[in-house]
């Protein structure tokens, strides 16, 4: 027999509508699915269907990856032609998605030191992830290997992006930088570096050794990892 969690109504014989927003306040919010905390932001459904079967249609579209859904702007999601996911809900989806890449970006920018790629992913994955052009940044570094600042070089197509070398290497002079990482991603989520990055990396490199300035790596981003040219060796 289903337990009876508030008083004269099972689970059972609540409104579709309502079973997400009950779950979270009787059970936590560890309870519920993916597709019923979308629910709670989406609100409702349509005429023909709970918002919860929107909210799994909606997954569906994205291959239940939320990482893809946060890739996704306003009039990407209503491209999708749901029925009942409009202009508000959208709007609302990509507030919450930015909502949480600020959260997870936050407590690693508090720790601004870089001391292996792993680090400069985790600083630079939330302002590279979910992009759907190729951008190119550098992080500037200290003698400590600190941050100093980070900076946008480039925003390219889809399929590539170009940096000027003097550019970045004025803005290191510029900032006193000791050495810098450079990071770029790859929509398509490809992490293999193009014969583009090999020879950008190379000048890069021969730059910053006129320079007294070493280049520390080159990371790629792509939604599932990364890609470390001095992990790798090749730097």
């Amino acid at each position: 027999m289903e337990q009876e969690i508030m008083p004269g109504f099972t689970l059972r014989e609540w409104a579709d509508e309502d079973k997400p927003r009950e779950k979270l306040m009787l059970r936590g919010k560890a309870s519920l699915s993916d597709a019923e905390l979308l629910a709670i932001l989406l609100r409702s459904g349509s005429r023909d269907e709970s918002v919860v079967t929107l909210s799994r249609k909606l997954l569906s579209r994205v291959h239940n990856d939320l990482n893809e859904l946060a890739t996704l702007g306003v009039k990407d999601l209503q491209q999708l032609s749901l029925r009942g996911l409009g202009e508000t809900k959208a709007l609302t989806l990509v507030a919450a998605m930015e909502l949480g890449r600020r959260r997870q970006s936050a407590g690693i920018r508090q720790r601004k030191k870089i001391t292996c790629s792993r680090d400069a992913y985790e600083y630079l994955y939330a302002d590279l992830v979910d992009l759907q052009h190729e951008e190119f940044h550098v992080l500037l570094l200290n003698r400590a290997n600190e941050v100093i600042t980070q900076l946008k070089l480039s925003s390219g197509g889809i399929t590539g992006t170009v940096a000027d070398v003097r550019i970045l290497f004025e803005q290191a002079l510029k900032n006193k930088a000791v050495s810098v990482l450079i990071a770029h991603n790859h929509p398509s989520g490809q992490l293999r570096p193009s014969p583009d990055d090999i020879s950008l990396t190379r000048k890069v490199k021969q730059s910053g050794e006129i320079l007294s300035i070493p280049l520390f790596d080159h990371v790629i981003v792509g939604g599932k990892g990364y890609y470390s040219f001095a992990d790798e060796g090749i730097l």
